[in-house]
């Protein structure tokens, strides 16, 4: 996601994303593990995702 789409969602929408991308890191990491998965570049995609949504929920927190 570009981070001007997450500056446009309010926070519970953010949290809500930020949980559904972690179930879905969560859900990667075990295909990784069981070596079903077809791109590991997939994985470095959901985690930056999250961590966009952190940065933005705290900037929202700070004002």
């Amino acid at each position: 996601m570009k981070i001007k789409e997450l500056r446009d969602l309010q926070g519970d929408e953010l949290k809500q994303k930020q949980t559904e991308l972690s179930e879905e890191l969560f859900r990667l990491k075990i295909r990784h593990a069981s070596r079903q998965l077809d791109s590991t570049a997939t994985l470095g995609k959901v985690r930056r995702d999250i961590a966009r949504i952190k940065t933005v929920l705290r900037q929202k927190e700070g004002r």
